[in-house]
């Protein structure tokens, strides 16, 4: 089967009240790449992982079994030739992306709709370009002539200069682009790590914003966009999801929608001057008082404790080290230097800083990849008001947080504890993903039972 967009809505009219873990649309990817990192674990059609078979003509891609292989060819008959004639090589993600709109907008995908109504749609050149922000931003451009390269050495057979049409030229193939860089979206798995990128046109639709009301969770290919605010109606010019990481301060935040997306975000949450404050809180002086405080204003605006200049040093220097610290772990977390941090912290950045809440993030990952689980769980419960207060109440993330919280308290034999925050995903994940989507039925379902089954004996 070729990768299609259709789409289907759980509400008929415009005017129905949407109440809070409604289903308003699900999706299949209008054009999608597993990303090459896991060509050979997962597979290339249905993106599951588990033991998968290279496709023998090409053997660059593989699939789990002969079905996904069949339904995969209508598109992959066209790439497999040009996968085969840059072997052994890795294809850049983004050099695959545009190579397979090119193959779908060749053989009549620029005339197939993405329905996020019943009658309201969207082809893929309706989606915006941003062609004059891309033609002024020297980054984009020479990744962009890095990819012409590789789609010319690809699909262009200096055998037969004839073939050579199938690349775009210059300014067609930056109108491709622009689409991709900015509704691309990451296809996320169960644990909701990045394995793929594809473009989806009806749910193109939907805005940005760092209040999100509606969140975006996959299965597989298929994306299901869920409400997690009561709705009055299904209007999408009101409905937004995050496009982006909402654990990050709000001049970061607009900084990374302005670099990839070319907006800069009004939200309440971006103009609002307490976020900022908060996100970049310091302890306060006075250890009976737990409110936020401004480094660099005199005194606690909620006890009148002084601020001293002591305070304001070991402030930016702990943050520096945080910074640098969080920075250098970007693909691996060191529980070590994760402590050292904390260590370094308390008492000086306040429990909701910003800095504080990623590295009992990236703490909480590392113990867990270690197996060091009473670890886990210090820095799993400490962690949790920080994902609530900048995630959001209904986020997957946080519901994830739970989840594994609560099979580490299983593991550990403390069954109330663990039906606790068991329960506590269920109530959060049955709202962003539904409720017969596979992480429940097959995951959480099943620790559920076990931990009650346990508490009960």
């Amino acid at each position: 089967m070729e990768s299609s967009s259709s789409a289907s809505t759980s509400t008929s009219s415009s005017k129905t009240v949407i109440k809070r873990g409604t289903r308003i649309l699900s999706e299949k990817p209008f054009a999608y790449v597993l990303k090459s990192k896991y060509r050979l674990e997962r597979c290339d059609n249905c993106l599951e992982a588990g033991k998968v078979l290279k496709c023998s003509n090409c053997r660059y891609i593989a699939y789990c079994n002969r079905s996904c292989q069949q339904q995969a060819w209508t598109l992959h008959k066209h790439e497999c030739p040009f996968l085969k004639r840059v072997q052994p090589r890795i294809v850049p993600d983004a050099a695959r992306m545009l190579c397979r709109l090119i193959l779908r907008l060749e053989h009549g995908g620029d005339l197939e709709r993405g329905y996020y109504t019943e009658h309201g749609s969207r082809k893929f050149r309706d989606l915006m370009s941003h062609y004059a922000e891309i033609k002024n931003d020297a980054n984009r451009l020479e990744h962009l002539d890095s990819l012409h390269a590789v789609l010319t050495e690809m699909m262009c057979d200096n055998k037969n200069s004839s073939s050579s049409s199938i690349v775009p030229n210059k300014t067609e193939l930056m109108s491709i682009y622009g689409r991709l860089i900015t509704n691309g979206f990451n296809v996320l798995d169960a644990e909701m790590n990045s394995i793929a990128t594809a473009i989806y046109l009806g749910v193109s639709i939907t805005d940005h914003s760092c209040q999100p009301n509606a969140v975006a969770t996959f299965e597989g290919n298929e994306l299901h966009v869920h409400a997690i605010e009561d709705l009055p109606c299904l209007d999408w010019s009101k409905i937004y999801i995050s496009y982006i990481d909402l654990l990050n301060t709000p001049a970061q935040r607009r900084a990374d929608l302005k670099e990839h997306y070319y907006f800069l975000c009004v939200c309440s949450k971006c103009i609002d001057p307490q976020e900022m404050q908060q996100m970049n809180a310091a302890s306060c002086p006075n250890r009976n008082c737990d409110a936020s405080v401004n480094p660099e204003l005199s005194e606690c605006g909620s006890c009148g404790a002084s601020v001293t200049q002591q305070l304001r040093l070991d402030y930016e220097e702990i943050t520096k080290l945080t910074q640098s610290s969080l920075d250098s772990m970007k693909e691996v977390a060191y529980l070590d230097m994760c402590k050292l941090c904390l260590a370094k912290q308390a008492g000086v950045l306040h429990p909701l800083n910003v800095w504080h809440v990623k590295t009992l993030d990236a703490a909480f990952e590392a113990a867990i990849d270690v197996g060091k689980w009473s670890d886990a769980l210090t820095f799993g419960q400490q962690l949790l008001p920080g994902f609530a207060e900048y995630h959001g109440a209904w986020n997957p993330l946080l519901g994830l947080l739970h989840m594994k919280l609560g099979k580490i308290q299983l593991f550990e034999r403390r069954y109330k504890e663990a039906v606790h925050h068991l329960q506590e995903a269920q109530r959060i994940l049955t709202v962003t993903h539904g409720r017969d989507h596979r992480l429940l039925l097959d995951q959480l379902r099943p620790l559920m039972l076990q931990a009650k089954h346990e508490m009960s004996c």
